[in-house]
């Protein structure tokens, strides 16, 4: 990378890495003081913490088509606004319908696609995969701190004092956005980078891209919904509400150094469905351990151990599948369709999770979260083994179209190239290669 892309795509990172780590923060702590508010009741504090999430969901597409047409800096403004005002809201309230209506004006500021586009727009083809590796890294970062800083900061800051610092950070993500971050030259509509709706209607019918969008809707329903249990049940089982980043931080850690060897086997020996099948169990273990380890301190910490083990393992590899069976071309789409499925889960994970805690048990609320994950177990089994391929884009020139009508077959002929698409208005075309075999220099005898 040049130094203006390394600046651009760390200042990106950074900006990612701010928004989400406010929205994380109050995850571990949510369900204990949302109980306080006026009105509160246990479901009303679950849909609380996923409410973020309905939000996202329905307004990644729409924020995305927006910054095609009025540029993606000032897009990405007014999401940081919207998400400001959510946590200043958020902040300042003291009735749960309040708190309800902050979150979701917290995720309305849905400039997640809107970035990535932007980062595409900033660097050249041959960094992109790099760039996004480095995006991707700071949201996994973001989560781990946000998960032992909640707590802690809680401690002394109450719930409130956790919105008012997210509001902060988001200020200071505007200050990077419009200091450090170039505004582009030209667009760039890149289908890998964002969704395309015309696009949406041919991706919901693959069934191994439904396959992995079902899969990241349980994890984060999951997710959500046992963050709605795990910490009123530390609670419950003696340990102080300021002291529960002691459990996260060594369970956090230990996960995630237990989890490397997994993904090394899944992406160097092609192995990634026994993997994610393997993962897929043991998130499905690890949540019936914490339903009937529930009033146990020692067994909710063992069980944690499981949960981020596997949550890990899928988080990393979820990604890199979509990439995989997403047609040439369509990689912008189905990673639309798959954040889409992610954001919703965290909404519905809240949702079911405050009903079941409030309506059945705490160990209730693993127990109804287990049928996603049995479905999902069920998917994985059948799922396709995934071709390991990567997407490369080619730029054509005018000329190129015109006169090379067999220009598609004289692409796939390339020794490693397994697919292309070619966009007319776009003058590109989008192949999946195999890297061991692909040799982009081979394109200069096609003369493109």
């Amino acid at each position: 990378m040049s130094p203006l892309e390394k600046r651009t795509v760390s200042t990106l990172a950074l900006i990612y890495a701010l928004r989400m780590f406010g929205l994380f923060m109050v995850l571990p702590v949510l369900a204990i003081y949302g109980k306080d508010y006026q009105g509160a009741t246990a479901t009303l504090v679950g849909i609380a913490i996923g409410a973020y999430g309905l939000t996202q969901a329905l307004l990644q597409l729409p924020f995305g088509v927006w910054s095609d047409r009025i540029g993606r800096k000032p897009v990405i403004l007014v999401g940081l606004i919207l998400f400001t005002l959510g946590s200043a809201l958020a902040a300042v309230a003291d009735d749960i319908w309040l708190l309800i209506l902050g979150r979701a004006l917290q995720g309305a500021g849905a400039v997640a696609s809107t970035l990535m586009a932007l980062m595409t727009d900033l660097t050249r083809e041959e960094n992109r995969t790099k760039a996004m590796a480095s995006i991707g890294a700071s949201i996994g970062l973001s989560f781990t701190l946000a998960m032992v800083a909640g707590p802690i900061l809680a401690s002394w800051l109450g719930l409130s004092g956790l919105f008012y610092l997210t509001a902060v950070l988001s200020v200071g993500a505007m200050v990077l956005l419009y200091t450090l971050v170039p505004t582009p030259t030209q667009q760039v509509r890149s289908r890998d980078a964002r969704a395309f709706a015309h696009q949406l209607k041919d991706v919901v019918m693959d069934k191994q891209i439904l396959r992995l969008s079902f899969g990241i809707f349980a994890l984060h329903a999951v997710l959500v919904g046992t963050f709605v249990a795990v910490p009123v049940a530390l609670l419950e089982a003696g340990m102080l509400q300021s002291d529960h980043w002691q459990v996260y931080l060594p369970v956090m850690f230990i996960a995630f150094v237990c989890m490397v060897p997994f993904i090394i086997v899944a992406e160097k020996r092609k192995k990634m469905k026994e993997v994610l099948l393997l993962a897929v169990g043991l998130l499905t273990l690890g949540t019936a351990s914490m339903a009937l380890s529930v009033n146990s301190l020692q067994g909710l910490i063992g069980s944690l151990w499981l949960f981020f083990l596997a949550f890990n393992i899928l988080e990393a590899s979820l990604p890199s599948l979509i990439s995989k069976f997403a047609p040439a071309g369509y990689k912008g789409s189905a990673m639309g369709l798959y954040s889409t499925s992610q954001f919703m889960g965290a909404f519905v994970g809240g949702v079911l999770g405050g009903y079941l805690s409030e309506h059945v048990s705490l160990a209730g609320v693993f127990w109804g979260l287990l049928p996603l994950l049995l479905v999902w177990f069920a998917l994985v089994a059948s799922m396709q083994r995934p071709k390991h391929l990567t997407s490369y884009m080619v730029n054509l020139h005018e000329q190129n179209l015109e006169t090379c009508s067999d220009l598609e077959d004289r692409l796939l002929a390339l020794p490693g190239v397994d697919e292309v698409v070619i966009m007319l208005k776009e003058q590109a075309a989008y192949l999946k290669v195999d890297n061991k075999t692909f040799d982009p220099t081979k394109l200069k005898q096609l003369n493109i």
